[in-house]
């Protein structure tokens, strides 16, 4: 199959050439150097402009440089960017109070990267086993669904079931329980008096945008409360406006004890995470137990404070659903024409490549050569999460260069 090829000059290349030698080989970057980005677009170091799909996986939900979240670091950045929480500033607790409005609870953790919202709520979850529930010491348990993303910590990819993310890490913390996702029968089975939490993801994004059945996340709910078990939904890649409600739990009208909470939440500009829960599960960590010399910042809580404002009003979970519908309309177009299958909430898809057609990393260089940014995940996925600031004249371009790329064109 032949396609147009992405062509960089040597100036891109030195670049390039320079990470390579310097910096650890963690990841496997497309050949472009970003040096620009404005709204949903990104401009290399050549000045050639991208249709940027992936929105730093749900980070930049509201686009690159937002003008008033950018305002709001900006008034910030002159008057105090840390503290510690050595001391109070004057920041945190109105951030604090109006995401916990947001989400409808009492209390917030604030942390600074998603892996650390995580690592906090497995803390939180045992804590309020021993303490709460009254589990015996030690053998606090947390049930967890195959092909789970939560992080890259030591504690996190040893509940991975990714060989690439967990193979030659061990030994790990023991404690829990995988059962398959989507299946809350299974979840249901793998009960017993030593659970304190059930932690998913209510779409799980790493795993290539993959969509429980109807009424699992209600059934997951009703299992939890009946045998007091906490509901911890990861939400930092899904919620904050992506799939068009507030939280992807929204979806089904499902409220769980704990949102972990990242990425878009530091609107694009600087790592800001949390658990969100109420006061009888956040209650239990007390002083000297758990802390961040960054968490809750008070630069950090300007621009967070800032996001919950501007998802206060429902106008960008409203455009990102409305959006999404016409996304999806558009791509089911290609199933069959070097596309297997989509699966699409609000903005957010994941679209399986026809093997016959190329791999997952060959279709987003070969995109990448038509001016969109998007990226694979476990070979043959694409997966897309345009800001909500896209309009649908682009979403309907960037298909049209799939299509394009899907024809060998």
């Amino acid at each position: 199959m032949t396609s147009q090829a992405h062509v960089i000059d040597a100036a891109s290349a030195a670049m390039i050439e320079s990470e390579s030698q310097h910096l650890a080989h963690n990841y496997h970057p497309l050949p472009v150097v970003i040096s620009r980005g404005e709204g949903a677009w990104v401009t290399d170091v050549e000045g050639k402009r991208y249709l940027d799909l992936l929105s730093a996986y749900s980070a930049l939900n509201f686009g690159h440089g937002h003008p008033a979240i950018l305002a709001a670091a900006r008034e910030q950045l002159d008057r105090l960017t840390l503290t510690s929480r050595a001391y109070h500033n004057d920041r945190l607790g109105p951030f604090a109070a109006a995401l916990a409005a947001l989400a409808g609870k009492d209390m917030v953790l604030p942390m600074n990267t998603g892996a650390e919202a995580v690592e906090t709520g497995i803390k939180v979850a045992r804590a309020w086993g021993y303490r709460v529930k009254g589990i015996e010491t030690d053998a606090a348990t947390i049930i967890v669904a195959d092909g789970n993303f939560h992080g890259r910590t030591t504690t996190i990819v040893g509940f991975s079931d990714d060989p690439t993310a967990r193979d030659g890490f061990g030994p790990f913390a023991p404690g829990f329980v995988h059962v398959p996702f989507g299946d809350a029968a299974a979840i249901e089975a793998a009960m017993t008096p030593h659970t304190a939490a059930v932690l998913i993801e209510p779409i799980q994004g790493e795993a290539g945008v993959v969509i429980p059945p109807e009424g699992y996340l209600r059934a997951v709910r009703e299992i939890c409360t009946r045998n007091d078990v906490l509901f911890i939904a990861d939400e930092i890649q899904s919620g904050l406006g992506r799939v068009g409600t507030t939280f992807a739990c929204d979806r089904e009208g499902v409220v769980p004890d704990m949102y972990l909470l990242g990425k878009a939440l530091g609107g694009g500009i600087l790592p800001l995470s949390a658990v969100v829960a109420d006061r009888d599960v956040l209650g239990v960590i007390g002083p000297g137990e758990h802390g961040s010399t960054f968490g809750g910042n008070p630069l950090a809580a300007a621009i967070g404070l800032r996001v919950v404002e501007m998802l206060r009003g429902g106008e960008f979970q409203t455009r990102g659903l409305a959006l999404g519908e016409h996304l999806e309309v558009k791509l089911q177009e290609l199933v069959g024409h070097g596309v297997t299958a989509v699966r699409v909430a609000g903005l957010w898809a994941g679209i399986d490549i026809d093997p016959a057609f190329g791999t997952g990393r060959e279709i987003a260089e070969r995109l990448l050569a038509r001016g969109v940014l998007a990226k694979d995940t476990h070979g043959q996925t694409l997966r897309i999460a345009p800001p909500l600031v896209v309009r649908a004249t682009e979403l309907d371009w960037a298909v049209e260069q799939l299509k394009l790329v899907l024809a060998g064109r």
